[in-house]
């Protein structure tokens, strides 16, 4: 079954020829934890500029959504988090640089109006997770990866700018599942905290974009 529902999704999405279609872009800040992460170079690399419990990170997002009723929506998104640490050691530089791709699928309830919209819903993403790390001295960026799943609360409202043309301002919340990514079956070790470190991770992020509707 797990086969067929993006299927009938994208069935859904392109035979229903009289329903509205909206596509969206934008960018988003992201107000996020990772305890793991953060405990991992706290405890090795951040001694004297503590990384704290809450930090922030620029994701770039897109989205297709469709009308299935007047007030009910699905669509596709798309949404592409960079994020990097630096710190300066003795023996040379650590870095720890990583992007994490997410295509998500999404439900709405929809409140229309005249000249502006409001949605609410949410869904799941499929997030890829790709970290590069060096460490001091070695002269070696090893690559981790994983993958995994979010669950995304949404909400969002479009005013009409001009003709087809909307802004978009859209909040909400999200828990990743983003797993430990690892590198020839080897994960990112926290010796001191005597872990794996994983790089889940709760979010909360405000964006702006632009709408188009046709």
């Amino acid at each position: 079954m797990k086969y067929y529902a993006p299927l009938i999704f994208i069935l859904l999405f392109v035979v229903n020829i009289n329903a509205q279609t909206e596509v969206t872009a934008g960018m988003r800040i992201e107000f996020f934890s990772d305890p793991s992460l953060v405990q991992y170079l706290n405890q090795n690399f951040a001694l004297s500029n503590q990384l704290p419990t809450m930090n922030t990170a620029i994701v770039f997002e897109g989205e297709g959504d469709r009308s299935l009723s007047k007030n009910f929506m699905m669509g596709l998104g798309l949404s592409y988090l960079i994020n990097s640490y630096t710190y300066s050691e003795d023996i040379g530089q650590y870095n720890l640089s990583y992007h994490i791709i997410s295509p998500s699928i999404l439900g709405y309830y929809v409140i229309p109006g005249k000249g502006y919209e409001f949605k609410f819903g949410g869904g799941f993403g499929f997030p890829f997770v790709s970290a590069d790390e060096y460490l001091p001295g070695t002269g070696i960026t090893t690559t981790y990866k994983s993958n995994g799943l979010s669950v995304i609360l949404k909400g969002e409202g479009n005013t009409l700018v001009s003709g087809n043309l909307y802004a978009n301002v859209n909040v909400g919340v999200k828990y990743a599942f983003n797993g430990t990514p690892k590198s020839n079956g080897n994960s990112i070790d926290n010796v001191v905290g005597n872990e794996n470190v994983s790089f889940n991770s709760l979010s909360f992020f405000l964006g702006l974009g632009v709408t188009f509707k046709f």
